[in-house]
């Protein structure tokens, strides 16, 4: 599976439920994390945020109203995308759980296609160039789903990581970086590469991206990793 593919964390208390979501969440490509209960799962994601989280209502002791309003609290998670998952199909019920902070409200029992493309659905709103999407950044465009990336209009070759890298920052310009945290979304949390490793990319793709010209858009930031812009 590719290392930029994004992850998803399951949060739910049944184990059948919890296995067919996986399943299917793995069969469209995406990377799975599973928990049984809310404070495993705010344990999983205090130690590594997913890119998205599928969050059963009812669960014993931390309820998912309760796991997804401290998410929502914190500002290194807010940003998490929540999809809540309820038996609950009152009004009143779906209004609690979106104003509480979930992005989405999934009534059981659902469709696995429908949700599967409401999963999509959010990660294209967060991480675009993971479903095809196309990104801009000043002069830059990259482009997902044809795999080109042009600088005023010129076209840059980029290898496979570099193209990865871009893809990374593009995202999220002006977030800093750490090597640890480029490993593990550009290369994968399964692979042990060196963090010297980044260091060497992040000069290809400086190279390619100030080879017509113009300003390096990257910039390092001492002690704490890079950024774009």
């Amino acid at each position: 599976m590719a290392a930029d593919q994004p992850t998803v964390l399951i949060v739910e208390d049944e184990p059948a439920q919890r296995e067919v979501l996986a399943y299917n969440l793995e069969a469209e490509g995406f990377r799975v994390s599973r928990a049984a209960n809310g404070e495993e799962a705010l344990l999983l994601v205090a130690e590594d945020a997913p890119d998205l989280i599928v969050l059963d209502w009812m669960l014993p002791n931390v309820s998912g109203i309760e796991v997804c309003r401290q998410l929502k609290m914190r500002a290194d998670t807010r940003q998490v995308p929540v999809i809540m998952l309820s038996a609950r199909s009152e009004e009143v019920d779906r209004v609690r759980g979106l104003e509480t902070g979930a992005d989405d409200y999934v009534i059981k029992p659902y469709s696995v296609v429908e949700l599967m493309a409401r999963v999509r659905a959010q990660l294209r709103r967060t991480r675009p160039s993971t479903v095809g999407g196309r990104l801009e950044y000043d002069d830059i465009v990259l482009d997902s789903e044809t795999h080109r990336v042009t600088r005023n209009d010129k076209p840059l070759k980029l290898g496979p990581t570099e193209f990865r890298l871009l893809s990374t920052f593009m995202e999220k310009p002006g977030r800093v970086w750490s090597r640890e945290q480029l490993l593990d979304r550009v290369w994968g949390r399964d692979i042990y590469v060196d963090t010297r490793t980044v260091d060497v990319h992040i000069g290809r793709l400086r190279k390619a991206l100030t080879l017509h010209g113009g300003d390096d858009p990257l910039r390092t930031v001492r002690g704490a990793g890079y950024a774009l812009g």
